[in-house]
């Protein structure tokens, strides 16, 4: 037959269990942040190629933006930091889409202060 046990000693074990699975979590996400640090020293582990398309460049000369293939799991902020201290400007405003290959696209609003066309010829693309 089976043991009974008190009331109290079930409650202590439910409040042990959580503050096990809170102290995993806080772990996992020490983790994880690590991860994305070390990710962001390199910014081209970030950015993986400028793409080069006719709206990109339409994009570059009226709208002062720029447009990357970023990693899958890259965050905004993340890409905002990568273009920053990759080319030395002020980023506005990042938008994100992800395409039906798969593949991540991101477009970098600069400042009015710093042409996007500038960039773009450091990079080769016009």
């Amino acid at each position: 037959m089976a043991k009974k046990v008190p009331q109290e000693e079930k409650k202590g074990a439910v409040k042990a269990a959580k503050k096990e699975t809170k102290a995993d979590k806080t772990a996992s996400t020490a983790k994880a942040a690590t991860h994305k640090k070390a990710a962001g020293m390199d910014p081209w582990k970030v950015l993986v190629y400028p793409h080069l398309a006719e709206k990109s460049m339409n994009m570059v000369e009226f709208e002062n933006k720029l447009t990357f293939i970023v990693r899958r799991t890259a965050t905004k902020k993340e890409i905002k930091d990568a273009i920053e201290r990759l080319f030395d400007v002020k980023v506005v405003r990042v938008q994100t889409e992800t395409m039906r290959s798969g593949a991540k696209k991101a477009y970098a609003k600069l400042s009015d202060d710093t042409p996007a066309s500038e960039i773009a010829s450091r990079l080769g693309m016009v």
